[in-house]
């Protein structure tokens, strides 16, 4: 009988060890989940604001260079040849 006693407080050892790092590895798990949706909400902040500057730097290089500046000349010759075609294409309309 003192074979069986011992064998069952090894395995009663074992079960208690496993539940203890059962308990541990779920607390880690749930920490690495918050972690993510934390990376996620950063990732997502730093998306949108990419998002809105890559918009503020097109609307700032075609204002300049709608006003000519030297670094967008080809860009404005561009636009306003490109203005001029449609004001024509309108005028040809209305007329006929």
């Amino acid at each position: 009988m003192s074979e069986l006693s011992i064998l069952i407080e090894n395995i009663e050892k074992k079960f208690a060890l496993l539940m203890q790092k059962i308990e541990f590895l779920e607390t880690e798990k749930a920490a690495l989940e918050e972690k993510i949706k934390l990376e996620i909400q950063e990732k997502n902040k730093f998306s949108e604001s990419l998002e809105r500057l890559t918009k503020q730097y097109e609307s700032l290089k075609i204002t300049n260079s709608l006003l000519g500046s030297e670094e967008f000349k080809k860009e404005t010759k561009l636009k306003i040849n490109s203005l001029v075609r449609e004001i024509d294409h309108c005028i040809s309309q209305l007329s006929q």
